[in-house]
Protein backbone atom coordinates (compact mmCIF):
# COMPACT_ATOMS: atom_id res chain seq x y z
CA UNK A 1 0.00 0.00 0.00
CA UNK A 2 2.98 2.40 0.96
CA UNK A 3 4.41 1.32 -2.48
CA UNK A 4 1.07 2.48 -4.43
CA UNK A 5 1.06 5.66 -2.28
CA UNK A 6 4.96 6.61 -2.72
CA UNK A 7 4.16 6.05 -6.70
CA UNK A 8 1.15 8.15 -6.33
CA UNK A 9 2.78 10.90 -4.64
CA UNK A 10 5.53 11.04 -7.22
CA UNK A 11 3.25 11.38 -9.97
CA UNK A 12 1.88 14.23 -8.65
CA UNK A 13 4.85 15.69 -8.17
CA UNK A 14 6.25 15.12 -11.89
CA UNK A 15 2.57 16.50 -12.98
CA UNK A 16 3.12 19.85 -10.87
CA UNK A 17 6.78 20.06 -12.35
CA UNK A 18 5.85 20.41 -15.55
CA UNK A 19 5.80 23.64 -16.96
CA UNK A 20 2.59 25.89 -17.61
CA UNK A 21 2.72 24.92 -20.99
CA UNK A 22 3.06 21.37 -20.66
CA UNK A 23 0.86 20.98 -18.21
CA UNK A 24 -1.88 23.16 -20.64
CA UNK A 25 -0.84 21.06 -23.67
CA UNK A 26 -1.18 17.63 -21.67
CA UNK A 27 -5.05 18.79 -20.33
CA UNK A 28 -5.85 19.90 -24.12
CA UNK A 29 -4.58 16.52 -25.46
CA UNK A 30 -6.84 14.62 -23.23
CA UNK A 31 -9.41 16.87 -24.07
CA UNK A 32 -9.33 15.92 -27.56
CA UNK A 33 -8.87 12.61 -27.12
CA UNK A 34 -12.34 12.80 -25.08
CA UNK A 35 -13.73 14.63 -27.91
CA UNK A 36 -12.40 12.24 -30.55
CA UNK A 37 -14.34 9.32 -28.61
CA UNK A 38 -18.09 10.32 -28.78
CA UNK A 39 -19.70 10.13 -32.36
CA UNK A 40 -21.82 13.65 -31.63
CA UNK A 41 -18.56 15.08 -31.03
CA UNK A 42 -16.56 13.33 -33.36
CA UNK A 43 -17.34 14.56 -36.56
CA UNK A 44 -17.70 18.33 -35.29
CA UNK A 45 -15.05 21.01 -37.45
CA UNK A 46 -11.74 21.97 -36.33
CA UNK A 47 -12.81 25.00 -35.08
CA UNK A 48 -16.00 23.97 -32.82
CA UNK A 49 -13.65 21.28 -31.40
CA UNK A 50 -10.38 23.58 -30.92
CA UNK A 51 -12.81 26.08 -28.94
CA UNK A 52 -14.45 22.99 -26.80
CA UNK A 53 -11.15 21.73 -26.03
CA UNK A 54 -10.06 25.37 -24.58
CA UNK A 55 -13.05 26.12 -22.40
CA UNK A 56 -12.93 21.52 -20.74
CA UNK A 57 -9.50 22.69 -19.80
CA UNK A 58 -10.02 24.10 -16.25
CA UNK A 59 -13.16 21.24 -15.61
CA UNK A 60 -10.35 18.22 -17.34
CA UNK A 61 -7.47 20.09 -15.05
CA UNK A 62 -10.08 20.32 -11.85
CA UNK A 63 -10.91 16.47 -12.84
CA UNK A 64 -7.44 15.34 -12.84
CA UNK A 65 -6.97 16.60 -9.28
CA UNK A 66 -10.03 15.58 -7.81
CA UNK A 67 -9.60 11.74 -9.39
CA UNK A 68 -5.39 11.41 -8.39
CA UNK A 69 -6.71 13.00 -4.56
CA UNK A 70 -9.20 10.55 -4.37
CA UNK A 71 -6.80 7.47 -4.89
CA UNK A 72 -4.43 9.36 -2.09
CA UNK A 73 -7.12 9.42 -0.27
CA UNK A 74 -8.48 5.55 -0.91
CA UNK A 75 -4.35 4.08 -0.07
CA UNK A 76 -3.64 6.70 2.91
CA UNK A 77 -6.96 5.30 4.60
CA UNK A 78 -6.46 1.88 3.37
CA UNK A 79 -3.00 1.70 4.78
CA UNK A 80 -4.32 3.26 8.30
CA UNK A 81 -6.82 1.24 8.62
CA UNK A 82 -4.64 -1.64 9.24
CA UNK A 83 -3.83 0.11 12.48
CA UNK A 84 -6.28 -0.65 15.56
CA UNK A 85 -7.26 3.31 16.08
CA UNK A 86 -10.46 4.64 16.94
CA UNK A 87 -12.30 5.27 13.43
CA UNK A 88 -12.02 9.80 14.12
CA UNK A 89 -8.05 9.21 14.35
CA UNK A 90 -7.97 6.92 11.23
CA UNK A 91 -9.90 10.04 9.38
CA UNK A 92 -7.98 12.62 11.20
CA UNK A 93 -4.56 11.26 9.74
CA UNK A 94 -5.53 10.53 6.49
CA UNK A 95 -7.40 13.61 5.97
CA UNK A 96 -4.46 15.09 7.06
CA UNK A 97 -1.12 13.90 5.29
CA UNK A 98 -3.45 14.28 2.10
CA UNK A 99 -4.04 18.01 2.92
CA UNK A 100 -0.36 18.47 3.85
CA UNK A 101 0.67 17.07 1.03
CA UNK A 102 -2.20 19.02 -1.56
CA UNK A 103 -0.47 22.56 0.02
CA UNK A 104 3.18 21.19 -0.40
CA UNK A 105 2.19 20.11 -3.90
CA UNK A 106 0.85 24.03 -4.94
CA UNK A 107 4.10 25.21 -2.83
CA UNK A 108 6.14 23.63 -4.98
CA UNK A 109 3.95 23.97 -8.13
CA UNK A 110 4.51 27.86 -7.58
CA UNK A 111 7.96 27.44 -8.37
CA UNK A 112 7.43 26.28 -11.72
CA UNK A 113 7.44 28.77 -14.54
CA UNK A 114 4.11 29.56 -15.48
CA UNK A 115 2.55 27.68 -12.83
CA UNK A 116 0.75 29.66 -9.58
CA UNK A 117 -0.58 28.02 -6.16
CA UNK A 118 -3.88 27.34 -5.98
CA UNK A 119 -6.12 27.25 -2.44
CA UNK A 120 -8.85 26.39 -4.55
CA UNK A 121 -6.91 23.37 -6.03
CA UNK A 122 -5.76 22.51 -2.42
CA UNK A 123 -9.76 22.00 -1.54
CA UNK A 124 -10.68 20.01 -4.51
CA UNK A 125 -7.38 17.90 -3.69
CA UNK A 126 -8.79 17.52 -0.13
CA UNK A 127 -12.10 16.76 -1.23
CA UNK A 128 -10.98 14.00 -3.44
CA UNK A 129 -9.21 12.79 -0.35
CA UNK A 130 -12.11 12.91 1.61
CA UNK A 131 -14.02 10.88 -1.04
CA UNK A 132 -11.34 8.80 -1.08
CA UNK A 133 -12.03 7.60 2.81
CA UNK A 134 -15.40 7.16 2.31
CA UNK A 135 -15.29 4.75 -0.72
CA UNK A 136 -12.99 2.77 1.67
CA UNK A 137 -15.63 3.10 4.58
CA UNK A 138 -18.38 2.16 2.79
CA UNK A 139 -15.80 -0.99 1.01
CA UNK A 140 -15.07 -2.09 4.76
CA UNK A 141 -18.65 -1.51 6.29
CA UNK A 142 -19.84 -4.07 2.87
CA UNK A 143 -17.12 -6.30 3.33
CA UNK A 144 -17.83 -6.49 7.57
CA UNK A 145 -21.63 -7.05 6.98
CA UNK A 146 -21.09 -10.13 4.53
CA UNK A 147 -18.75 -11.57 6.51
CA UNK A 148 -21.07 -11.07 9.69
CA UNK A 149 -23.98 -12.99 7.49
CA UNK A 150 -21.28 -15.69 6.39
CA UNK A 151 -20.69 -16.04 9.89
CA UNK A 152 -24.25 -15.78 11.51
CA UNK A 153 -25.15 -19.41 8.54
CA UNK A 154 -22.74 -21.28 10.89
Amino acid sequence: MLILLGLTFASIFNFSSQDGQTSSGLSRKVARKIIDVFPYTKNLSEKTKNKIVERSQPIIRKGAHLSIYTLVGILIMSFISTYKLHLKYKFSISILVGLIYAISDEIHQSFIPERTASPIDVGIDTFGVFLGIIIVLIIISVYKALTQKETSKV
